[in-house]
């Protein structure tokens, strides 16, 4: 099964977050099949969530899971557009 979820960067208690589709059984900073985008939960005035959703309906279109939060950031982010 292939899901759309977070990869983590960034340093010790300033987390960054690459939001990746790969498939369920790697870990969880292992390889990917696709970045689409990130999420910075630490960003003041710069961008906090930035997604590719054309590839990211593409890849749910072909049978991609999203995680709940990546669901939940997918849905404020068709929204916001």
């Amino acid at each position: 099964m292939v899901v759309i979820r977070f990869t983590r960067a960034g340093t010790k208690k300033k987390p960054f977050f690459h939001v990746v589709v790969a498939d369920h059984t790697r870990c969880r900073d292992g390889k990917y099949l696709e970045r689409l985008g990130y999420y910075n939960p630490k960003a003041k005035r710069e961008e906090r969530l930035k997604i590719d959703l054309e590839s990211a309906k593409a890849w749910i279109a072909k049978g991609a899971q999203p995680s709940e939060t990546v669901g939940q950031l997918l849905a404020a982010a068709s929204k916001s557009k």
